[in-house]
């Protein structure tokens, strides 16, 4: 059973087919407005755990990955960290041609853009990530990363954008930085330290956050780490979805 729980009604409509990639980007929408809008796409268990074994996709389902390429399907560029990179194997996003109208519409490329964010430059250039995306991959640092590794990614085909001091990237520089080359609908696939550094810059605007109905125990990352807020901030839901036990959930900062 797929059911759709709208915030404005309390009785849910049941929906006995299968969503369709119009039935997600509508849910999914990114809002009309003229600054940037970051949102982060995140799985977690019911005790919290992100990840089992170091990697999310053990606590996935296939209607997250159809949500995991519905976000994708409508963002001008996906911000994921390093270490996120190199554990989830990531390569260059595609085309689907489910959302080529809907982006064309939106004055966007076919697929969007990959941004890594790495201080250190600690990356395999060699990889298809680098080398033969359909849109050049990005790669966020800081001003004082190593000037070799700078030149590797430019000959890999990386476009290099400095958005911090020293080895530091700085979140909210990171998202003005992507913002001035026109890429606006920013959506973050983690690790949880990012996540958690967007946070503490006050930086994210949504959470899509799918509760596994699963328990791992053990000590898996939460969702978000690094260091605490000094007041906690409220979001507030605004969408949901539900198959399986699974929980599809939408959350906007207030």
């Amino acid at each position: 059973m797929r059911r759709l729980f709208p915030v404005t009604d309390t009785t849910p409509a049941d929906d006995e087919g299968e969503w369709s990639p119009d039935d997600l980007a509508d849910v999914y929408a990114y809002p009309e407005q003229d600054g940037p809008w970051l949102r982060a796409n995140m799985v977690s268990t019911l005790d919290g755990a992100a990840q089992h074994d170091g990697r999310s996709q053990p606590i996935s389902c296939e209607s997250d990955m159809r949500i995991f390429g519905t976000l994708r399907g409508l963002a001008d560029v996906v911000v994921a960290g390093a270490e996120t990179v190199r554990l989830e194997g990531y390569r260059p996003a595609r085309a689907r041609e489910a959302f080529a109208a809907r982006r064309a519409a939106a004055g966007q490329g076919p697929a969007p853009a990959i941004a890594v964010v790495s201080g250190s430059l600690d990356l395999d250039f060699s990889l298809p990530l680098f080398v033969s995306p359909l849109v050049p991959t990005l790669v966020l640092t800081g001003s004082g990363a190593p000037a070799g590794r700078i030149e590797e990614a430019r000959r890999a085909g990386a476009e290099v954008v400095i958005a911090g001091e020293g080895a530091r990237v700085d979140p909210a520089r990171a998202v003005r930085e992507l913002a001035d080359l026109g890429l606006k609908r920013l959506l973050t696939e983690g690790g949880p330290r990012m996540l958690g550094q967007f946070v503490a810059a006050g930086v994210l605007d949504e959470l899509c956050l799918t509760l596994s109905p699963m328990l791992t125990a053990g000590d898996a990352q939460r969702i978000a780490g690094g260091p605490s807020v000094a007041v906690p901030e409220r979001f507030a839901l605004t969408s949901m979805l539900e198959e399986a036990g699974f929980l599809f959930t939408r959350y906007r900062r207030i």
